[in-house]
């Protein structure tokens, strides 16, 4: 196996558990061989920033689920992603740089004769974690996809099936809570999402799991309710426990929206506000506006999808948003409160949907800085009231989460795809065939160096393309 090096410098800005270079006794000049902890650090944060960035290389679902847009250059949002090869950069942080760095810190961790064993399972518990939430990232995306043989030194490792995976996944989250010392010591100052935390973990392990599971819903509905039944009761109960990745200010560990929309650090305005985004904001006149977009002429105004423009007469992302400093979410309450109201919607369980809704709904306006005054006037409208808001369940839990999704263009993307709402028009000359992506197709380096794997599960599929769904998107 090939040794693993890594520039630890850094994540000195991140992690505090060295007051400067000399602590961590390396040459700044050269890559050297590391222990778990900065592995660890490390696949935290490409992690983070593989699901955060809206580089138009990597990341374009804030496009496709059309809360922003784009000015001049439109072939993101039209669901052109081959000409910047989109689907590669997407897919080799997540193998390269999270997956196979979790899994020689997991190696390391092992072989630790210095740590107490409590420790030791409270990491490898860390590590089974993020590891589980990136191969669900990696599925929901493509769908079959190497697994058991991707972290081996095997060239042209095969494809596993998408709904096998995803039943592993679920085991190996059972075994992570399992393992997990909630009073005991786990990363610590390397831990960049809890500081060592163990019952945040725990925590975030039986939210982890209730996503999984309502995932599920629509293809072994019985599972996806035990799941949930299960995990309720432990999961994240406010906005305390949420899983925020907290970026810094200073390069190169700001919040790469940062990056792309921040004049600290580029000149370019090359994002917007999404017109059908917006326009459901003002007919709800939803607190979360000014937290979400800037004004233009005291009003907010949206973009066309697919179409030219104006940076300047189109409302664009908030100076919060686009704060270097600005944490990520990769999971929160909020979801795990619209994830109780769709158990009890559709199975009955757990309390009243409308109170989970409602609860969905508080946790979001008071996150983005709404007080309880905004969250009750917004829940007394009749649009946004769960029993008089429009359609079923599903719209209804479907229209409000994507707009407690804002800025997770990837989340939201996946429960577009899973609940159908909300019901979006493809982006003007959108490419053939005109509708918005299911998938992303396999990775042109797959495709010249797997190949025959690859066409494989193409074949399972239908064909590599944008039509076919993942597995568990059957309605």
């Amino acid at each position: 196996m090939k040794k693993i090096l890594l520039y630890i410098a850094p994540l000195v800005l991140l992690a505090s558990c060295a007051k400067n270079l000399e602590d961590y006794n390396i040459d700044q000049k050269n890559p050297v061989e590391v222990s778990q902890g900065p592995l660890f650090s490390n696949a935290l944060k490409e992690l983070t920033d593989d699901v955060t960035s809206p580089s138009v290389n990597i990341n374009v679902f804030r496009f496709w689920m059309q809360q922003w847009t784009a000015t001049t250059y439109q072939d993101e949002p039209r669901y052109n992603f081959v000409t910047r090869n989109i689907p590669q950069n997407f897919w080799e942080p997540l193998y390269q740089e999270v997956l196979h760095d979790l899994k020689q810190a997991k190696t390391y961790t092992t072989e630790d004769a210095e740590i107490e064993e409590s420790q030791k399972n409270n990491q490898l518990a860390a590590i089974e974690i993020v590891s589980v939430y990136a191969w669900a990232t990696l599925v929901n995306t493509w769908g079959d996809i190497p697994y058991t043989e991707a972290l081996a030194d095997i060239s042209q490792p095969k494809y596993d099936d998408a709904a096998t995976i995803y039943d592993d996944l679920l085991t190996r989250l059972d075994a992570a809570i399992a393992m997990i010392d909630p009073a005991g010591p786990g990363f610590e100052n390397a831990d960049l999402l809890y500081g060592g935390n163990m019952a945040a973990w725990l925590k975030f392990a039986h939210s982890l799991k209730m996503r999984l599971a309502i995932t599920l819903a629509d293809v072994d509905g019985a599972r996806a309710q035990e799941i949930i039944t299960s995990s309720a009761a432990s999961a994240f109960t406010g906005n305390a426990d949420n899983a925020a990745f907290a970026y810094v200010s200073a390069s190169p560990n700001n919040n790469p929206v940062s990056n792309n929309l921040n004049s600290q650090f580029t000149s370019r305005q090359d994002y917007v506000a999404g017109g059908p985004f917006v326009t459901l904001l003002n007919n709800l006149n939803d607190p979360r506006r000014p937290q979400f977009f800037t004004t233009v002429g005291g009003a907010y105004v949206g973009g066309g999808i697919g179409s030219s423009n104006q940076a300047s007469t189109t409302s664009r992302p908030s100076e919060k948003v686009i704060a270097p400093d600005f944490e990520s979410l990769l999971l929160d309450y909020s979801e795990i409160e619209f994830i109780l109201a769709e158990a009890s919607a559709r199975w009955g369980i757990l309390g009243s949907a409308a109170d989970h809704y409602n609860k969905a709904i508080e946790a979001s306006v008071l996150y983005w800085g709404g007080d309880d005054r905004d969250v009750a006037s917004y829940l007394t409208q009749p649009a946004v009231a769960y029993g008089t808001a429009a359609g079923d369940w599903k719209e209804k839990i479907g229209m409000q989460k994507w707009l407690a999704l804002y800025n997770r263009g990837f989340d939201a993307w996946n429960e577009w795809k899973r609940l159908d709402y909300p019901k979006l028009e493809p982006a003007f000359r959108a490419v053939a065939p005109g509708i918005i992506p299911n998938r992303l197709t396999y990775p042109v380096s797959e495709r010249t160096l797997n190949g025959g794997n690859v066409e494989t599960a193409a074949s399972k599929l239908g064909a590599d393309d944008v039509t076919h769904k993942i597995f568990w998107d059957v309605n």
